[in-house]
């Protein structure tokens, strides 16, 4: 394949909103810089971006944009990279012997569409069945807010939630409904502004279609209190 033609493919895959791995790409070296470090690089960066783009710096409304900008990559909506940032996933003894689904529904979902840097906002909803071990509520939104504060693929996002949380829960049984609007779709391109994106993944006894209905019926209802 001539680079032409790479480059082509490469263009495609992002204007058609297209992963290439279940896992976040990452260089090995993604962690060798201090915090301090990416956001001083990040900060030159934005400001030749925007000097480029013919904004005039030294106007007091853009001149702190540049830190601004590179603080907000590596403290806040990227900061799901780094696994310093990933949640302790604490889970307890099921002593209640509680054996039916427990279901966290209606989590906001903030995330970063990672081919064009633009906005992903939507509802998570996560639900598991006990196989001995249960997690703290909040745990479960901050697993969905960590692989979420990423440039992200929603496809990749609500499969690494639900590996996460089988990981941690030592089960199977485990699912994950994400639906979204993507800003790179509502707002450029195509610019609809009304569609948004549903994705899912079904783990152990959420595969069974009985289970399944019963997840999406929970998820269908409403919770206006």
């Amino acid at each position: 394949m001539s680079l032409e033609e790479k480059l082509s493919e490469i263009e495609e895959l992002g204007h058609n909103h297209i992963g290439t791995s279940g896992e976040t790409p990452l260089r090995k070296d993604a962690f060798t810089l201090s915090d301090e470090e990416k956001i001083e690089r990040i900060h030159n960066n934005v400001q030749d971006i925007m000097h480029t783009l013919g904004l005039d710096l030294t106007d007091d409304s853009l001149s702190g944009t540049p830190q601004r900008v590179a603080k907000m990559f590596v403290n806040e909506i990227f900061s799901g990279l780094d696994p310093k940032n990933k949640p302790k996933m604490s889970t307890f003894d099921n002593k209640y012997r509680y054996g039916e689904m427990l279901v966290e529904k209606n989590i906001t979902v903030y995330s970063t569409c990672e081919h064009h840097l633009l906005p992903i906002v939507g509802k998570a909803h996560v639900a598991y069945i006990s196989s001995g071990r249960v997690i703290g509520l909040s745990k479960m939104n901050r697993i969905v807010d960590y692989y979420a504060k990423r440039p992200q693929v929603q496809e990749r996002m609500t499969m690494q939630i639900v590996k996460n949380l089988q990981e941690a829960l030592n089960t199977q049984d485990v699912a994950c409904v994400v639906d979204a609007k993507h800003l790179c779709v509502n707002s450029r391109g195509i610019r609809d502004i009304e569609s948004s994106t549903v994705t899912s993944e079904f783990g152990g006894q959420f595969k069974n279609q009985d289970i399944k209905k019963e997840f999406l019926d929970y998820i269908k209802l409403d919770t206006s209190f």
